[in-house]
């Protein structure tokens, strides 16, 4: 029976510790351990602990991490628009930085959902693994319209930053109706 191990990443030491993350292949996968860790609150690289607000454009500064968002584009249900006053991670924002804490390289660097498309790999969902992205809208040949992102940990669910007066969370991959895909990184 496969152990199960935790991964935290404070003050740029990697602590183990017993815990929920899934072994993959009989490696640890850091894309999902750091994943958990985020949506726990523990201390991270550029946040302090506790949960992390949703913020429409937030993680998008030159590096990756929680940042103040922009209310440029915002569309959201509460008004006025708080991203230029929150600190926090939209949902590639969130997705940029677990990959940059566990890459230790800002691999998917900034952009929106589709500039993350165009950096990875489609897979068949029959073929999705713990650390996969998960990404809704449309993606056709000629057609890149998508508008959300999630980490694929595993058993129909993922953990993302779904919108304005959220929190990092985990959520099934239904939770939206358009799912576009899975996606791997291969660098």
């Amino acid at each position: 029976m496969a152990r199960r191990i935790r991964l935290a990443i404070t003050a740029g030491l990697l602590v183990l510790a017993a815990g929920s993350a899934p072994l993959v292949g009989g490696e640890l996968n850091r894309i999902v351990t750091i994943a958990q860790a985020i949506e726990v609150g523990q201390e991270q690289s550029k946040w302090a602990g506790g949960p992390i607000p949703y913020v429409w454009g937030g993680g998008h500064g030159p590096q990756a991490g929680p940042s103040l968002g922009t209310c440029q584009g915002y569309h959201g249900s509460i008004r006025p628009c708080p991203a230029a006053t929150t600190r926090g991670l939209d949902c590639s924002g969130l997705a940029r930085w677990v990959y940059q804490l566990a890459y230790q390289d800002d691999v998917l660097g900034d952009g929106t959902t589709d500039d993350h498309v165009r950096r990875l790999r489609r897979i068949p969902p029959a073929a999705a693994r713990p650390g996969d992205l998960v990404f809704y809208g449309k993606v056709r040949k000629r057609t890149l319209r998508t508008h959300h992102v999630g980490i694929y940990i595993g058993h129909g669910k993922m953990i993302n930053a779904l919108r304005t007066g959220t929190t990092i969370r985990t959520d099934k991959v239904t939770i939206l109706p358009d799912l576009a895909g899975y996606y791997r990184y291969e660098g």
